[in-house]
């Protein structure tokens, strides 16, 4: 299983002097494969302490911080040899440990040639973060593209690879992408998927809705134990009602999150803030801000806290709480289901790093992605969710606010390439966004 992450690691690696690591992500999302099955195996050796599976880890960092004595006593306890000059530490799930999360300031400052990556689940949620002195990613699901490469099928990843447009590759790439609407990115259940491909269907389909169910009981229980001082049945209200929220949607684009019924005697912001600012930290919901009127940079600027739409960090996991069904997926008239696409390229968008992203609304006219380049021009980005391809929002939105050019994501083959301002996209080449025009 290939993750796109892995080349930014390699070229922390080749540095000669360099921050530690710090691998941020949600739960199950692949942080400890990441690090030691795919980068740990350049190393020529690899320590790894997990704080969450063995706590008594914690007693390396009960005294000095010096990276050095801390390396001897991580030696003392696991009885394993580490060599700075050439061996990867690795400190798993360190939000478990306060101290090891102060350390990296210390391996940072002190010791910049050593190879130490930490990783965790909660990084969000941490009293104290060593600011400036780590590099910091964001492991999200795997994206429709790690998708493609998990299929091992050399002729469809060079078809995407190099954004074929033709009605074969069209037509195997939306057959691949409802696929990945079902399973979601969550890499246990890719795995398993590809896994039991000469499998019957029910039994491959029985399997992943398994891994999905038990995933969303994972997050559950997490809710209860790192609340803190948050209410945990509030967040757990929350992360239900998004789903609910968004299938209320066909058609249409996502509405704004609703506070009204989620949650006994609650219906205001100020009520579910706390809630949603734990689920975004935990990188399980991903936030939408709408802007209203002309839009200009910086979008940030322009944002109200209190209007916000909240998506799934996974739309696998989203089809399962909604209880949708594989053949119900792949079915023709599914496409009309907006929310699902516009979920897909809300993940999409996260992942190659817009995040927060921004919608924009004036009257009835609704655009479901605004984005703003380097440049400081904010194009937008229109999401169908079919064949159908009509868009009075975008019409609207051009003669209101005059881009120099608009994207338009479909269900169908998309315009030529040659085609400069308004670009008709197919919804799987999401991420090449920023590559077009």
């Amino acid at each position: 299983m290939q993750r796109t992450l892995l080349n930014a690691l390699m070229k922390w690696k080749n540095q000669p002097l360099r921050k530690p690591l710090l691998i941020d992500g949600a739960r199950q999302t692949g942080k400890t494969f990441l690090l030691q099955e795919l980068f740990g195996k350049t190393f020529s050796n690899i320590l790894r302490i997990d704080f969450l599976e063995n706590p008594a880890y914690k007693e390396a960092f009960n005294g000095s911080l010096s990276p050095d004595e801390l390396l001897m006593n991580i030696e003392l306890i696991t009885n394993k040899v580490f060599n700075p000059k050439t061996d990867l530490l690795i400190l798993d799930e360190i939000g478990e440990c306060e101290r090891a999360v102060t350390s990296l300031k210390y391996f940072s400052e002190k010791a910049p040639s050593y190879f130490v990556a930490a990783s965790g689940s909660n990084i969000g949620l941490l009293n104290t973060f060593p600011v400036g002195k780590v590099e910091q990613y964001n492991l999200r699901p795997l994206t429709f593209q790690e998708f493609i490469y998990a299929s091992q099928e050399p002729a469809l990843i060079k078809a995407f690879d190099t954004q074929v447009n033709s009605p074969a590759a069209h037509s195997k790439l939306m057959d691949k992408l409802t696929d990945y609407f079902f399973t979601g990115g969550m890499p246990e259940a890719v795995m398993t998927w590809y896994q039991y491909k000469e499998s019957s269907i029910l039994e491959r389909v029985e399997k992943v809705v398994k891994i999905h169910a038990d995933l969303i009981q994972g997050y559950r229980r997490d809710f209860g134990k790192y609340a803190g001082k948050v209410d945990a049945t509030l967040i757990e209200s929350v992360f239900n009602s998004i789903p609910a929220q968004l299938s209320l949607v066909m058609d249409e684009s996502v509405k704004r999150f609703k506070f009204k019924n989620v949650h006994d005697r609650k219906s205001r912001y100020s009520d579910f803030e706390t809630a949603i600012h734990w689920l975004s930290c935990c990188r399980l919901a991903l936030a939408n801000y709408p802007i209203e009127g002309r839009p200009k940079a910086p979008l940030a600027a322009y944002k109200k806290d209190n209007m916000v739409k909240l998506f799934l960090f996974d739309l696998g996991l989203l089809n399962h709480m909604l209880g949708s069904k594989y053949k119900e997926i792949k079915q023709q008239n599914y496409e009309y289901k907006g929310y699902v696409a516009e979920n897909f390229v809300q993940q999409e968008l996260t992942a190659i790093g817009v995040d927060p992203s921004y919608s924009w609304n004036d009257a009835r006219a609704e655009i479901e992605f605004i984005i703003s380049t380097d440049e400081g021009e904010i194009i937008p980005v229109e999401v169908k969710s079919g064949k159908r391809t009509r868009a009075k929002s975008l019409a609207s939105y051009i003669e209101k606010c005059s881009p120099s050019k608009t994207f338009k994501l479909t269900g169908t083959q998309g315009s030529s390439a040659l085609e400069q301002t308004n670009i008709v996209m197919p919804l799987y080449f999401t991420q090449y966004l920023f590559m077009r025009g």
